[in-house]
């Protein structure tokens, strides 16, 4: 039987990029799955449509996560098309978009605020055995302890302090009986965060290459996403995303 056989795993930021590798990894093992996006309904649904040919159920769920009624609307369709969730896979984030640059407070908004929310409005689908998985970089994760990319610095900053608020849930997620998980990755390749970092800081990406050997790919970090949602690992691990590999580390 798949690993992940008879689950329901929703990802946020669902139609590209690592949350579309991640969609069709959590397919693949066997869950049955919610692609959510912002505003790119037709790739969503193309994302869907790869997933429905392996196999499982897969609904398209397009909401902006930093607006609470399109949270609900997404929420209840979840309940009615699927009736619970397993997995909620917390991948969207946002702060360097051209359309937000006029924004200051836009980074939290859609880096704390809106998971904690989504993770609060998602919380009645859940039953025990549920994870919840927050994805980060290393630079989020780090923040404070390395030096940061200045262009990159609201971003990390913003998902740093969405993943503490997170992990002061854990007592409480415990009660229930879920469990979360953080999956965090350096610069990835071919993702739209690393190519917008690119173009304000041309030879950025090259760098980073030249510095670690070789960066990991969509697919190292979807790969590591459903280890996270499939094995039992102590509430609070992190998976640390390597081009050679994984690493754990508690807390």
């Amino acid at each position: 039987m798949a690993a992940m056989s008879g689950k329901v795993a929703l990802v946020t930021g669902g139609s590209r990029g690592v949350g579309a590798a991640t969609v069709e990894a959590l397919a693949r093992a066997g869950a049955d799955v919610v692609v959510n996006c912002r505003n790119k309904v037709e790739r969503a649904a193309r994302v869907a449509r790869a997933a429905r040919a392996l196999g499982v159920r897969a609904l398209v769920a397009p909401a902006d996560i930093t607006d609470p009624g399109q949270v609900e609307s997404m929420l209840a369709s979840v309940r009615d098309e699927l009736g619970r969730l397993d997995v909620l896979v917390l991948n969207a984030s946002g702060g360097m978009e051209r359309d937000r640059a006029d924004d200051p407070d836009y980074p939290t908004r859609v880096n704390r605020d809106a998971p904690l929310d989504l993770l609060r409005r998602a919380r009645p689908l859940m039953e025990p055995g549920s994870v919840v998985i927050h994805v980060t970089s290393h630079l989020a994760y780090l923040y404070g302890r390395i030096e940061q990319i200045p262009e990159y610095e609201p971003v990390a900053a913003s998902k740093h302090a969405g993943e503490h608020a997170l992990r002061a849930l854990i007592p409480e997620l415990a009660a229930a009986g879920l469990r979360l998980a953080v999956v965090s990755g350096d610069l990835i390749e071919g993702t739209i965060v690393p190519q917008l970092m690119d173009r304000r800081r041309p030879g950025l990406i090259d760098a980073r290459r030249r510095q670690v050997g070789s960066l990991p790919t969509t697919a190292d970090m979807a790969a590591a996403i459903v280890r996270a949602a499939a094995e039992p690992l102590p509430s609070g691990s992190t998976l640390f995303v390597f081009e050679d590999g994984l690493r754990r580390v508690e807390g």
